[in-house]
């Protein structure tokens, strides 16, 4: 038995051996990142969705950890990024113009921190802010709902009237004019980018007024409108994400924000040089920020087709309007 000892201590210092080795191992430091979502948060099939999308992106391939607030939570969006900064997040997102106020003060709060605003323009030195060409992209849309419309009559739903989705109505009317000078843009603001049912009230209404293509940049409140054309048997065009899969009769294409892209892009940056871009960024169809989804439900001849190229080309160059 005595000569089982030693044997019995030789492995009881080659397992506390392994347990020195491994408690002394570090592992790599991973990237944080906090986001606070947009008003409607998780669900509006559209933005906030998009920027969840370029997230989960950037943890799967990149490694980081992310974290996330919604307004329905913390009540104020102040409160939810001041949760993310003490949480510890490397990088804390701030997505929608709506955010722009309470994130500013909290930027303010806290100068060390890096912040990212997206869809807004602070000149805070700590906060990088992403901005799209929405107008770009919406001039394609317009495009398309030029060709399309048999009565020259088509609508166009926002989310709110504020500059932000003005730049989607101004690039959406443009378009339209520009293959189809005589067509009536008919314009609402909802108001709301949350309500689905309010959304397909507009749409409705629109309708009867003889709009037979429908764009919409609101939200969730625009997924009511892609909808209510598709009950209606009318073409619609969605806006931020390919929505095509909420009215699959109906929804002809969609103006692609890429905000998963430019979070991505971003955060990738981060991980590999610990820096972001500073001052403003701003993604058009030349940066791949802002695109059509492929045309479906209709198939354009081979003018529409080329027509469509056209303007991309001049509106990629600034020059389509």
């Amino acid at each position: 038995m005595k000569k089982m000892i030693p044997l019995m201590m030789a492995l009881v210092l080659l397992l506390a051996a392994g347990c020195s080795q491994t408690s002394s191992f570090q592992p790599k430091e991973r990237i944080k990142v906090g986001i606070m979502l947009s008003d409607v948060g998780l669900g509006d099939q559209s933005f906030s969705d998009s920027a969840f999308k370029g997230l989960m992106k950037a943890r799967d391939e990149l490694g980081i950890f992310f974290d996330y607030r919604e307004l329905k939570e913390t009540e104020t969006y102040e409160k939810g990024l001041t949760e993310l900064v003490e949480a510890g997040n490397d990088l804390v997102i701030g997505l929608g113009f709506m955010v722009q106020e309470d994130l500013e003060k909290v930027a303010k709060k806290y100068p060390k921190q890096q912040f990212v605003l997206i869809d807004a323009v602070s000149d805070l030195p700590n906060i990088t802010s992403i901005t799209f060409k929405e107008d770009e992209g919406s001039f394609l849309a317009g495009v398309v709902a030029g060709m399309l419309t048999k009565t020259n009559n088509v609508g166009f739903v926002g989310g709110a009237d504020v500059p932000l989705i003005r730049k989607f109505a101004n690039g959406f009317i443009q378009g339209v004019k520009a293959v189809k000078p005589e067509a009536n843009v008919q314009e609402v603001y909802a108001g709301n980018f949350g309500d689905d049912k309010l959304g397909a009230q507009i749409a409705k209404q629109m309708i009867a007024n003889g709009a037979d293509v429908l764009y919409a940049a609101a939200g969730f409140t625009g997924v009511g409108v892609l909808r209510e054309a598709e009950m209606n048997k009318k073409y619609a065009i969605g806006v931020d994400s390919d929505q095509y899969f909420y009215a699959e009769k109906a929804v002809v294409t969609s103006m692609l924000k890429n905000v998963d892209v430019a979070l991505y892009t971003v955060i990738k940056q981060y991980v590999e040089t610990k820096e972001v871009p500073k001052g403003t960024v701003q993604l058009g169809l030349k940066e791949n920020g802002v695109d059509l989804a492929p045309i479906r439900v209709v198939t354009f001849s081979p003018e529409q087709q080329a027509t469509l190229e056209k303007w991309k080309e001049k509106a990629t160059n600034g020059i389509a309007k």
